[in-house]
């Protein structure tokens, strides 16, 4: 049996491989001794899970692979000849393939963890064939899949968990107030009697509780218990047996100390109010990282996966001791919403805990109860079983109406993180090393946050902004000229200030230069040509050629033009629909912005005098095709 016993947040987890187990038992022995050195010398989290998964895995497909093809288990060895390993490996890593599908991590992780046990046997210790000596070297056969990137929540998300959470803190402290106040008015039960509640909750916190006591001291049936000791008791759950000793210890224990489903609230304001922390960071938070200064909260965080320690001032917001919304003061104890608000109160509902059970020095330290006898226990908070998990959080919880949270899947912690990222990020609006901030690199913050659906809005909002940028200043748009200006538009300075000389000016109040839409300053002078000869795409290009002059008499024939470019939107293709009349379009409302109180005359002139748009015969199949 080989066993590594892992000391984590004040707990003892034991990892163990038993090579009896598999028919092939000195190659497991041999690959369960590698994953052992590995463990202990690369000091790995997890007791090397990852290297210990794969050597089970790889055990049990040998026995079986290896029994099929009529060849004894037993013979597989890695410094043996009898069994070529090599072909097994392949064997196995199509088998992981098949079994998980090409989506899945599991078969490059496990590959490449076992090919690095075998490397480091082949390195240390002779007599391993070089075939096999090579695979090791090799890598995985299937290379790992590309992951799908985990996406923000969005702001109407991070609005309700943040209010969830509040409504939670807020709840988990008045029912500790409530467990103080009988705490102080309770006696000792085996003088003072154990049908008192306060008695009860003094006996709690003295660690005299579990399900033998409560059941010796209690009456047998629930009903026959004190009413205030039975409005304690959960409602029971369908049909089944209603709630007995177990279930009042476990609401005594919730009187006093906070469990791990009441810290995850506290977990998740702190997520939202850190920017530069990750959950892992805040998780491994003990009481001599934490230090109150005058300025606010500091901080010593580790980043074991950077091996980096920095260390962190969270300022206090001065909100006049109440909200940072303006809600009102909430916490008696002087805190607020922010982050050094936030800790005091942590602390101030996890004090109990620390002085009852002296748990390890952890932030983070919860109470449960122990599944044998009922008793309660303090230890530092996992967050990893079921119910106490931030998806089964965010499942628990209401909204002011009383429904569930709309909250979007993956229920991941670590989204919170991307949301803080992309809430900074929308406040700064920077550059991307503004936004990276001091705890990512450029790439790191492009490539794992970067991505999101918030920064995609944002980057498609920069460049419509650019685009519409361009247009303005790039793309010729008419001159719309109002009857004013029209009745002299032959004077000199007129003229000038149009960009057009004495002798274009008469020519257009003459008539002589309408294209159809609009007048144009030069038709040989098109943009569109640069031959010199008449102009070929009018009128239909006229709204986007800098040589139209429009004058108010011509907006009938403008808002038959626009007509007829919106029933062409429902002919076409968005994208060819905006490729074709898109600037039109835009051009158009532009001049109808101008003059917008001329328009509901326009349209009685056109419905009185029966217009319809004159364009040629080329330009009218296009539009109506």
């Amino acid at each position: 049996m080989r066993v590594f016993l892992e000391h984590r947040r004040g707990r003892t987890t034991r990892h163990a491989i038993d090579p009896s187990g598999y028919q092939c038992t000195t190659l497991a022995a041999q690959l369960a001794d590698e994953w052992l050195k590995m463990t202990r010398h690369a000091a790995l989290s997890g007791g090397g899970s990852e290297y210990s998964s794969a050597v089970r895995s790889f055990a049990k497909f040998t026995d079986k692979h290896l029994s099929e093809a009529g060849v004894d288990p037993a013979e597989a060895r890695l410094d043996g000849h009898a069994v070529d390993l090599v072909e097994v490996l392949y064997a196995w890593e199509g088998d992981l393939r098949q079994r998980y599908g090409p989506k899945s991590k599991q078969p490059y992780r496990r590959a490449r963890a076992l090919l690095a046990l075998i490397d480091q046997r082949a390195t240390a210790t002779p007599g391993i064939p070089e075939r096999l000596r090579q695979r090791a070297k090799a890598p995985a056969s299937y290379g790992k899949p590309t992951p799908q990137p985990l996406d923000e929540f969005s702001n109407a998300e991070r609005i309700a968990l943040r209010d969830a959470a509040r409504a939670a803190v807020r709840a988990t402290e008045a029912r500790l107030a409530r467990g103080r106040e009988l705490l102080a008015a309770g006696a000792d039960p085996r003088g003072g009697g154990w049908r008192d509640l306060p008695n009860l909750v003094w006996a709690t916190r003295m660690r005299m509780v579990n399900s033998q006591t409560l059941q010796t001291h209690l009456p047998a049936k629930t009903r026959w218990w004190p009413p205030e000791v039975v409005d304690l008791l959960p409602a029971p759950e369908g049909a089944s047996r209603g709630p007995g000793v177990r279930a009042l210890g476990l609401e005594l224990g919730r009187l006093l100390f906070p469990d791990e489903f009441d810290l995850q609230a506290f977990r998740v304001l702190l997520l939202l109010g850190m920017a530069d922390t990750t959950p892992e960071e805040l998780h491994d938070l003990r009481m001599d990282d934490i230090e109150f200064t005058d300025g606010g909260l500091r901080l010593v965080q580790t980043k074991m996966r950077a091996s980096r320690i920095r260390a962190d001032l969270h300022p206090e917001v001065d909100l006049e001791g109440g909200d940072e919304d303006g809600e009102g003061e909430e916490f008696t104890g002087g805190g607020a919403w922010d982050v050094p608000g936030l800790m005091r109160r942590l602390l101030a509902a996890t004090a109990l805990v620390r002085e009852a059970f002296d748990p390890e020095p952890y932030l983070f330290v919860a109470v449960r109860q122990v599944a044998s006898n009922g008793e309660h226990a303090g230890e530092v908070a996992q967050f990893k079983s079921r119910r106490y998990r931030f998806g089964f959080w965010i499942a628990s919880q209401r909204d002011a109406q009383g429904h569930p949270l709309k909250i979007s899947e993956p229920h991941e912690v670590r989204r919170l993180r991307k949301t803080t990222k992309v809430v900074r990020a929308v406040a700064l609006g920077g550059t991307v090393s503004d936004l990276a901030g001091d705890d990512h690199h450029v790439e790191v913050y492009r490539g794992h946050y970067g991505h999101g659906t918030t920064a995609h809005i944002m980057a498609g909002r920069a460049i419509n902004r650019s685009q519409e940028w361009v247009f303005q200043k790039v793309v010729p748009k008419p001159v719309l000229v109002d009857e004013a200006a029209e009745q002299r538009l032959e004077e000199p300075e007129v003229a000038e200030e149009l960009g057009m000389d004495i002798e274009v000016a008469k020519a257009m109040r003459a008539g002589e230069l309408d294209m159809g839409l609009t007048n144009c300053r030069n038709p040989y002078d098109s943009p569109q040509r640069k031959d010199n000869k008449l102009c070929h795409v009018a009128p239909a290009m006229c709204m986007l050629c800098r040589n139209a002059v429009i004058f108010y008499s011509q907006l009938p024939r403008l808002l038959l033009l626009s007509d007829r470019i919106e029933r062409m939107r429902t002919a076409l293709p968005p994208p060819r629909w905006h490729a074709i009349y898109g600037q039109q379009r835009a051009a158009l409302d532009e001049v109808f912005a101008e003059c917008v109180d001329r328009l509901p005359a326009a349209r009685q002139q056109i419905a009185e005098l029966g217009l319809r748009l004159d364009l040629p015969l080329g330009q009218r199949t296009e539009f109506d095709r």
